[in-house]
């Protein structure tokens, strides 16, 4: 049956493309005319006041010290502290992002106020943690993240949307940018919090506040959601041409008919893809829809609507076709960049805010041209048509087009005078982002090809571009917040996905160098079906996990030489697939399959299986004995710490025997869970400690560590128990339920395991703090560990 149309698309698109073109127009004459020259002239010579310093000859040899980088963000912001910037930095960034986020006049009482609260807030906050951090990775760390959401009470929130985001990231198809993707997706979910906070009242109650957190995240992941899964997927030709027509159907159904349309059969080469994407979409739509307010969610699905249209209408363009007029360049832009703001307020069912709708559609085009001039040699060689790609192209042979960059001035022109009336503070946040922003390209771009541009665009006029170019050899105290959390978080998020896949190829080399070594040879000496019971337990699929952690601390913490490192990873291996042998038998858990095959007692006997388990014990205190290359008594600490963890282990086993069919409490299950897990991964991280002699501090930094993230694992073992997928743990689930056995879930249920689990994973990270040495490898380790499937 077909939908009922719950808006008139064509009659919404043309009302807003005359109002578009209304202020098109406007912004035309006013370029035509020039106006924006002697009326910057004039802003940027009282503007300048305050950014073109003279120096005295001592102050050249400390200016720049410590802004040479401003991706180093601590170091920045500890510059800016300490010459006296920091304050007029904050205070700019939180005016710009009141402007372009909230719509906000800066000239409101109300919202100066608003403003000067956070620059205090946000200052304490920077000048305090600074310097306290030993990197700069530490700003999006997981950890930091979460101990905010547990300040706030919206920990499963935190954890629903890290799923979430780690699943996008997964499903971002080759040829798009899962780093762009994830932090288009963080920024905009940023964006509706900050939306949401400033709708609280003061008095908001702690459990209102919450549910609107909740509530803010998850509208924000829902909205943000469209970026990179239909812009960015319908703008990176993954799609065929038949698959974006029947894709552009469903965005378009949806949007006026208020109900995602049945995928069915999809025609096309990306059909798992689009299954995705399509099941995401959905529930993301479902979930704003549910969250309308009746009066504004017309005007939800008409901005939405707008949109997406203005967005098709700019990607249908060709960038060989020389006929399009100024009105087809710009009036797209406009709708876009104005409709993409307007619907965040929307989304949250924001009441109305006098002013707003207006100051946010005549704003949006400003930051359009910013973007797109940023971006034009990329939009260039992608065959996009904007502003300045199209004049690049046709500038010599359309002597009617507009100069791009004379309507970026003509705007900024428009909106400090017209927009926000002459306000003193909207001139100089305005002014100062232009500034900057070229600052930005021309350090991208280079000194020659930036000259090449402007000799191109600023050719309007000639004695203003002279102008702008002087500001912006010259101007200093320009940049902002914001640019800088962008370029942190790009880079925070390309290293740590270049670190988990470094991680990830290591280790599978290093578990295939442990494959390679673990068979052990027969003997006459031996009967052969020990033997061979124990490489068939050595041969499964194991993850080698804790042989790779012991390989890793040896060579890349302690420089240890890898090869003679062989027989400590062996022992290892022997000492967990035993401790599996035993955990496995009839008297224990009775498991039937281990590793992706039958356990050792299916397959041989339980006999067999007890003595091939006692077998691999020995073999590894044996292995130990090898490691000559090392002075004796750090050996002899090794067996001895050895021994003892083995025997830890085994209670730490009858623990579990003894508690079958008992409710455990946390902080028995948490003992229980380190004698069995915890002193594993503290054996493969202390090991090589103890042979490199290393300090007592540091050993108590790392056993805090093992002991937390041993608790992390068996967490989600528990957990992949209950929600893992048989095939790709390779054992059966359910097991624990069977057993009658006291785990994280059974005492915690599902969610509160979640926190616990991510409340041992914060408590290991931050003991790494008290490691002076590289570990990156344990943050990955652990990362891992907690985003396992398997």
């Amino acid at each position: 049956m077909k939908e009922k149309l719950i808006i008139n698309a064509d009659e919404c698109y043309q009302q807003a493309e005359e109002k578009a073109n209304h202020y098109f127009q406007s912004l035309y004459a006013q370029a035509q005319k020039k106006t924006y020259v002697k009326v910057l002239t004039e802003d940027i010579h009282l503007w300048k006041h305050k950014h073109i310093r003279h120096h005295s000859i001592f102050s050249l040899f400390s200016r720049g010290k410590g802004k040479t980088n401003t991706s180093g963000y601590h170091n920045y912001i500890k510059w800016l502290n300490y010459t006296g910037k920091l304050d007029n930095y904050l205070n700019r960034s939180i005016s710009y992002i009141f402007m372009r986020d909230l719509g906000k006049a800066l000239n409101s009482p109300d919202t100066e106020k608003r403003i000067g609260s956070i620059v205090d807030s946000l200052k304490t906050q920077l000048t305090s943690t600074t310097a306290d951090r030993k990197n700069d990775g530490e700003l999006f760390s997981m950890t930091a993240l979460y101990r905010l959401a547990q300040k706030e009470g919206v920990e499963s929130t935190f954890i629903w949307l890290i799923n979430k985001l780690k699943n996008v990231s997964t499903n971002i198809p080759t040829g798009m940018n899962a780093e762009h993707a994830q932090r288009k997706l963080i920024k905009i979910i940023a964006g509706v919090i900050m939306q949401e906070n400033e709708e609280m009242d003061v008095g908001v109650t702690v459990e209102d506040r919450k549910q609107r957190l909740d509530k803010a995240i998850r509208l924000g992941y829902s909205y943000g959601l469209t970026y990179p899964f239909i812009d960015d997927l319908l703008d990176a030709e993954i799609l065929s041409d038949e698959e974006e027509k029947q894709y552009a159907y469903l965005i378009r159904s949806t949007l006026t008919t208020g109900v995602v349309p049945e995928l069915g059969d999809w025609v096309g080469n990306n059909a798992e893809l689009i299954r995705y994407i399509h099941t995401e979409l959905r529930e993301a739509f479902e979930y704003i829809k549910a969250h309308q307010r009746p009066e504004t969610r017309n005007s939800f699905f008409e901005q939405s609507y707008v949109f997406f249209n203005s967005q098709e209408v700019d990607r249908d363009k060709d960038l060989t076709n020389a006929k399009y007029t100024n009105e087809e360049l710009y009036i797209p832009v406009i709708l876009k960049s104005a409709s993409s703001r307007l619907i965040v307020r929307s989304v949250i069912g924001a009441p109305e805010d006098e002013g707003f709708d207006s100051r946010t559609f005549f704003y949006g085009i400003y930051n359009q041209l910013a973007d797109d001039f940023a971006d034009m040699f990329d939009d260039l060689k992608d065959g996009a048509v904007t502003p300045y790609t199209y004049y690049l192209k046709y500038h010599d042979k359309r002597p009617d087009l507009i100069n791009p960059f004379e309507m970026y001035w003509t705007v900024i022109s428009n909106l400090i005078h017209q927009v926000y009336h002459s306000d003193k503070m909207t001139r100089e946040v305005i002014l100062d982002r232009a500034i900057n922003g070229l600052k930005r390209f021309k350090e991208r771009a280079g000194t020659e090809k930036y000259k090449e541009v402007m000799d191109l665009f600023g050719s309007g006029n000639p004695k203003f571009n002279k102008l702008i170019q002087e500001m912006v050899r010259k101007a200093d105290d320009v940049d902002f917040f914001d640019k800088l959390l962008r370029d942190h978080m790009i880079t925070s998020l390309k290293n740590d996905r270049q670190g988990q896949e470094d991680f990830i190829e290591t280790a599978k080399a290093i578990r295939s160098q442990i494959n390679s070594v673990l068979d052990i040879p027969k003997t006459n000496e031996m009967a052969d079906s020990i033997i061979d019971a124990a490489n068939y337990s050595l041969q499964g699929e194991g993850k080698r996990l804790r042989p790779i952690v012991t390989w890793f601390m040896g060579v890349n913490a302690y420089g240890l030489n890898s090869s003679i490192l062989e027989p400590l990873l062996k022992s290892l291996e022997y000492m967990h697939t035993a401790s599996l042998i035993f955990d496995d038998l009839p008297s224990q858990d009775n498991a039937a399959l281990r590793r992706g095959r039958p356990t050792l007692h299916e397959v041989y006997t339980i006999s067999i299986a007890e003595l091939t388990g006692l077998f691999l014990t020995q073999k590894a205190i044996l292995e130990q004995t090898t490691l000559d290359q090392f002075h004796s008594k750090a050996v002899l600490r090794l067996i001895q710490y050895s021994a003892q963890v083995t025997a830890d282990m085994c209670r730490g086993q009858a623990m579990d025997l003894d508690s079958k069919g008992q409710q455990l409490s946390l902080e028995q299950l948490n003992r229980m869970c380190f004698y069995k897990t915890g002193l594993g991964f503290e054996a493969s991280i202390l090991m090589p400690a103890i042979l490199a002699n290393t300090s007592k501090l540091e050993i108590d930094a790392l056993k805090k560590f093992a002991r937390h993230a041993g608790i992390a694992f068996q967490i989600k073992d528990d957990l992949l128990d209950v929600e893992g997928d048989t095939a790709l743990l390779g054992k059966s689930t359910g097991k624990d339920t069977e057993n009658n056995s006291s785990t994280f879930v059974s005492i915690l249920g599902v969610n509160d395991a979640k926190k616990e689990m991510w409340e041992n994973y914060c408590i290991a990270m931050e003991s790494l703090q008290d490691v002076p040495r590289d570990t990156d490898f344990l943050k990955h380790f652990l990362d891992y560990i907690i985003n396992r499937d398997k």
